[in-house]
């Protein structure tokens, strides 16, 4: 019985939402709701900007002007679950929708996505079109192949008056059949033609038109604009609109959407007209009829190579006149595409544990196969650049332009490189493979080393590729593996790592400031601990002699946090958050050292040992990868 109750429940609420009325009854409305009356690129942009968007700002957020400079970012909540990292990709988009919705050039141009395979081009179709199905009805004439706005009934000389009553714009005119049907069916009295509501649906063709590629030698115009039904011909005359089938993708997709994937691969003639259904808004009519009016959004896409070998075909400029060209790039975050994987895993009936820092491994490789070679860093100094961190030396924070460093790279930086599927397929050939339902970081590269001999592609690319994945890579995760062995002997790091930082922090202001600091356990007033202060400068390498220089930016920096009403812990400074750091792990090193490497430990050791798996453990590892991980470091880190 639930399941008979929510059945009907459903369908009783989708007929409360269906109308059918005659077009005078459409005019009432209308009249009370004038924002019914929508061209297509408007509907569109009012659904993605309904949704809302968040302004990020480069004075709020340190992380957007390391990245984007001093570059106004706009993320749009309508993406924000399915895109990361091509935020200023989305922006375009966005800005195309907007100038198109006020009628400007743009609603008369065909908006076309560029971008290496993977890249997410269909993906961003994709969410367009179901949030086309996902949106309110429209208002059309009863049985018009073409879904068309019932306004076009309205006499050209009645438009300007009407206009104003209504407080709409009226574009466009009936199609042959509607035309017809007036006059046959109504006696031209427009005021009785039936109106109902018609929803967006991509399997029943409403409103959502799609045109794959197909042989050049086979092509025919009828999928675009529909046909002649031969089999009336024998009732009808031939230009006797009854025997129009008006089925095409141009057809089906008016007031909504038509889709061209791989756009370039048909045959230049027969994208011809996409230029009379963009710049004219009319289509031709099958046989002899006259041309169709047309309110869609056209939407093409392709690999880069097949558009560089169409514009480079002088012959194709009035097509290429009428392309709004964005480009989607492969991201270049590494903390955004991290959250790809994420995405796609969580989709997916895999239900393997991952071990931590697994996923960020796959995404590091996939970052440093797409990123230009730079003669200011290396490939992985470069990487972290683009995710936006810090990067320290000698105690100080380097500072490289961002801006430099794409610059130096050019535009083409972000379309080439390994793709999201290729990692995908890696991790879930990791997955499939595992025996204990687990898998970490060391399988996964292991299946991306795999992958990567298996693939065909130039020698010289698979030989970095694999440069990167066994040597800058391993390396890379072998210093946070160390760093997270040690920090699991250290039950309570944080807590430490604060007690060091706020320590250092009354040494180093009472050194600036020529002050003594008062003993919290005896009240006595005591000098600056030079001592102290330098064991954790020389941490970073910070030399006797800069150690002045290194102590009055700690303080002035805390000082300015503390004006702007910011936070303050051990992270807030990067130079003296690793300082700390190194400071603790070195203190518990050789510790970690001896006993994850000893094959018998004695009761002491054990305990600590049991002490530091349970930590990483909590940490977010498993028996089965805790021990995989603690093997690995025991014959490969803290090397004699």
């Amino acid at each position: 019985m639930e399941f008979k109750e929510l059945i009907e429940k459903d369908r009783e609420a989708r007929k409360s939402q269906e109308f059918e009325g005659t077009f005078l009854d459409y005019l009432d409305i209308v009249s009370k709701d004038p924002d019914l009356v929508k061209f297509s690129h408007k509907r569109l942009h009012d659904i993605i900007i309904e949704k809302g968007f968040e302004v990020l700002k480069p004075e709020d957020d340190p992380k957007i002007k390391k990245i984007h400079g001093n570059e106004v970012i706009r993320k749009y909540n309508f993406f924000r679950d399915n895109f990361f990292g091509i935020d200023k990709t989305l922006m375009k988009i966005v800005s195309y929708f907007h100038a198109s919705s006020m009628r400007g050039e743009e609603s008369r141009q065909v908006l076309y996505l560029v971008g290496p395979v993977g890249s997410g081009k269909s993906s961003i179709v994709e969410t367009l079109k179901s949030a086309l199905e996902q949106s309110p009805a429209v208002y059309v004439l009863k049985g018009c192949p073409m879904r068309e706005e019932p306004l076009h009934l309205i006499p050209k000389h009645l438009r300007k008056d009407m206009e104003k009553m209504l407080d709409v714009q009226i574009e466009g005119d009936l199609c042959p059949i509607c035309r017809y049907r007036l006059k046959e069916e109504y006696n031209g009295e427009y005021e009785k033609f039936p109106v109902v509501t018609s929803n967006f649906s991509i399997r029943s063709r409403k409103g959502i038109g799609v045109v794959p590629p197909v042989d050049p030698n086979n092509q025919d115009t009828s999928v675009l604009t529909g046909s002649v039904d031969i089999s009336k011909l024998d009732l009808y005359p031939e230009d006797d609109p009854r025997v129009l089938s008006l089925n095409g993708a141009f057809n089906v997709g008016n007031r909504g959407m038509v889709e061209f994937i791989e756009v370039f691969k048909n045959d230049v003639e027969y994208l011809h007209t996409i230029i009379t259904a963009t710049q004219e808004k009319a289509i031709p009519s099958p046989g002899k009829g006259s041309m169709i009016y047309f309110d869609g959004i056209i939407i093409a896409h392709s690999n880069e190579a097949e558009w560089n070998k169409f514009k480079s075909d002088h012959t194709n400029e009035a097509i290429l006149d009428r392309i709004v060209k964005v480009e989607v790039p492969y991201c270049l975050e590494m903390s955004e595409e991290v959250k790809i994987y994420q995405k796609i895993l969580k989709s997916s009936n895999f239900k393997a544990h991952i071990a931590p820092h697994t996923i960020e491994t796959a995404a590091m490789f996939a970052i440093l196969s797409r990123l230009s070679p730079s003669a200011k860093v290396d490939p992985l100094t470069k990487l972290k650049i683009y995710n936006g961190e810090e990067i320290v030396e000698k105690g100080t924070t380097k500072k490289i332009d961002i801006i430099e460093l794409r610059d130096e790279a050019g535009l083409r930086e972000g379309f080439s490189g390994i793709s999201t599927r290729f990692i995908i397929k890696s991790i879930d050939n990791a997955l499939s493979n595992s025996e204990n339902g687990c898998i970490n970081p060391l399988s996964v590269m292991e299946s991306m080393i795999k992958s990567v001999k298996e693939i065909d592609i130039a020698e010289d690319d698979k030989k970095r590729y694999l440069a990167f994945l066994q040597d800058t890579i391993r390396k890379e995760y072998n210093k946070i593996l160390e760093k997270e062995i040690t920090k699991a002997f250290i039950v309570s790091f944080r807590e430490q790592a604060e007690s060091l930082f706020n320590n250092y922090l009354d040494h180093a202001e009472s050194y600036v400031n020529r002050t003594k600091i008062k003993d919290k356990a005896t009240g006595e007033l005591l000098e600056a601990d030079e001592k102290f202060m330098r064991s954790i400068e020389e941490q970073i390498g910070i030399s006797e002699g800069s150690a002045k220089g290194f102590r009055l930016d700690v303080t002035a920096y805390m000082f300015y946090l503390m004006r702007k009403g910011g936070k303050i812990d051990y992270t807030s400074y990067e130079p003296l958050k690793e300082a700390i750091e190194k400071k603790l792990t070195v203190s518990v090193k050789e510790l970690s050292r001896v006993i994850t490497k000893s094959k018998v430990r004695d009761k002491e050791q054990d305990e600590k040992y049991n002490s530091m798996v349970e930590e990483m453990k909590a940490n977010g590892y498993c028996d089965h990868c805790c021990d995989v991980i603690l093997k690995y470091a025991a014959n490969n880190l803290w090397k004699d």
